[in-house]
């Protein structure tokens, strides 16, 4: 991009810069340390010039916004035709606290709906089962049949509302449960538009919500795909989530890297099921972390679109422009939240959704302050939406397309994401691809080590957390708390009980047969059956003990 006598000049006048202003500057007053990093512990230049990304090439390694690789956006308006979805979190309790709660964000500016699962939903047992006790409603929503589905999106325009559910395990079973709540009101399948999160692969490698062997699991993926490619265009069917590969402590470059190569698997087993790339590619999302180092982030972002889009079409020969597009959420870092101090989280998750929108994202998230001591109460959830709409409304950062495009620290800093990327792809292959990385534990190493490196930085001081420990206050917390009422979980048990004694059980177990039977026919996609099942409302554990007994429950081995 720059002329090579450019580059001389501008080379020389570093060269005399540093030789006399700042060697005076720095005679008289030091730096404050002696060595400045990220978040993940990547070390900053003192000044970054057009000699640090002299090798660039616009055209190919930028481009116009909407235009291959999509570093500066996949849309060639972004925020000036449309701001992003805001899509808050949410669930927590009954089925009906949380379509109440569904409600009050739709009714004050949220833009799409976000479902959360409690701990037994997300395990696939129902809420009576012995597993659950003690875990009803606690992060999130419960949700055990049709029945509940039904209450959860009660007086809700489906249709016309997008939906996350971040599910994984038992990802196409609530699916099944959504699509056919929705059928019952009359809306057509074809006309819903949404996303499950349904990435399995991050659940060996970072959350640990896994069930079944890794095989079968990413079988019921596939099948996923191949439905909503078949049945329901306007469906994510898998969100490829490095947000939570980054909650257990990796790097930036350790999520976009691991995030971008379980996407890559997903495509390859699509492909091996006989599927068009160019069918179900288009179809897939992302779903990214907003971590508190500013541009480190966004570097993390432009550099995930440009590694996504030069794949898909390099190496993948995908022909669809939109199968070359990276679309990703993104959600604030609740790692980053503290319990010392909580009104400073307001703080950071301002600066988090600040970075997110700068570096593109299509949908955002942004914590409550309160989530570091329980869930999001309807003040603090108020004000998290509320960030959204200052910076979508008052900030000006959406007035002109990927606005940090040319920085030269933004663009060397991306190069270098790329780079870093890469590098963790070449192990991963040498190590025989994603599935036998997570078996040898090579993932989930590289997390550990990073997230001990954060934590010792923050006990010798070398990294300052405000409040926790430096500028330590003595404070009595004064955030009201959101509790989860005991009588909703009798309730929940209740309704479960009369679904179990008003339904065909003749009908259910042909059901539950027939996902049985098929649980060892690899050419039957099983999307139809638990459709089938859900709607002569067999539950979500009776559907998953068949699979469990069928399959069998993963163990992850011990590494060391």
């Amino acid at each position: 991009m720059f002329d090579k006598k450019e580059l001389d000049e501008i080379k020389q006048s570093k060269d005399k810069w540093e030789e006399m202003t700042l060697h005076y500057t720095l005679s008289k007053s030091p730096e404050r340390r002696n060595k400045f990093i990220t978040t993940s512990s990547e070390e900053i230049d003192r000044l970054y010039t057009p000699l640090d990304i002299a090798s660039m090439d616009y055209n190919r390694d930028l481009a116009m916004p909407g235009e291959y690789p999509y570093t500066r956006g996949v849309h060639s308006t972004m925020y000036r035709g449309r701001p992003w979805t805001m899509r808050m979190f949410a669930g927590f309790g009954t089925a009906e606290e949380t379509n109440q709660r569904f409600k009050y964000l739709l009714a004050h500016g949220e833009t799409g709906l976000s479902t959360a699962f409690d701990m037994p939903t997300l395990y696939g047992y129902d809420t009576d089962a012995p597993q659950a006790l003690g875990e009803f409603g606690k992060c999130g929503v419960a949700i055990s049949s049709l029945a509940d589905m039904e209450v959860l999106f009660d007086g809700i325009p489906v249709d016309k509302v997008t939906t996350s559910m971040t599910i994984n395990s038992p990802a196409a079973i609530i699916w099944a449960m959504y699509i056919a709540a929705a059928e019952k009101r009359g809306i057509p399948r074809a006309k819903l538009g949404g996303t499950i999160q349904n990435d399995i692969l991050k659940e060996y490698i970072a959350q640990k919500e896994f069930i079944f062997p890794p095989n079968p699991s990413m079988r019921l993926v596939v099948d996923t795909m191949e439905f909503g490619t078949k049945e329901m265009p306007l469906w994510n069917t898998i969100s490829i989530s490095g947000y939570h590969i980054r909650e257990a402590g990796s790097t930036a470059a350790q999520e976009l890297a691991f995030t971008l190569a379980d996407g890559m698997e997903y495509v390859r087993w699509g492909i091996q099921r006989g599927m068009n790339i160019d069918d179900f590619a288009p179809r897939l999302s992302f779903f990214f972390n907003a971590h508190n180092d500013f541009f480190e982030e966004i570097a993390k972002y432009r550099a995930a679109r440009r590694i996504w889009a030069k794949w898909m079409r390099e190496k993948m020969g995908a022909q669809n422009p939109r199968s070359w597009l990276m679309r990703f959420h993104t959600q604030t870092a609740g790692v980053s939240l503290t319990a010392q101090q909580p009104m400073n989280n307001v703080a950071r998750v301002a600066i988090q959704a600040l970075a997110a929108v700068l570096g593109g994202t299509q949908s955002l998230h942004t914590n409550s302050l309160d989530e570091a001591w329980a869930l999001p109460s309807e003040s603090a959830a108020m004000i998290a939406l509320r960030t959204q709409q200052i910076i979508a409304n008052e900030s000006g950062v959406t007035n002109t397309t990927d606005p940090l495009g040319g920085s030269y620290f933004v663009e060397a800093f991306t190069n270098r994401m790329e780079q870093e990327a890469n590098a963790y792809f070449d192990k991963i292959e040498k190590l025989g691809g994603v599935l036998p990385s997570i078996e040898k534990g090579f993932m989930q190493r590289e997390i550990a080590e990073s997230a001990a490196r954060y934590q010792t930085e923050i006990e010798k001081k070398d990294r300052i957390i405000v409040g926790v420990n430096d500028y330590v206050v003595q404070e009595q917390l004064k955030v009201p708390l959101l509790r989860v009422d005991i009588a909703g979980e009798r309730h929940q048990i209740d309704r479960l009980d009369r679904i179990r004694r008003e339904r065909d059980s003749a009908k259910v177990e042909a059901a539950l047969n027939a996902i049985r039977d098929a649980a060892h026919n690899e050419r039957a996609n099983m999307m139809p059956l638990f459709i089938d099942a859900v709607k002569e409302y067999a539950t979500l554990g009776e559907i998953m003990n068949v699979l469990r007994i069928e399959w069998g429950e993963y163990k992850e081995p011990v590494i060391v």
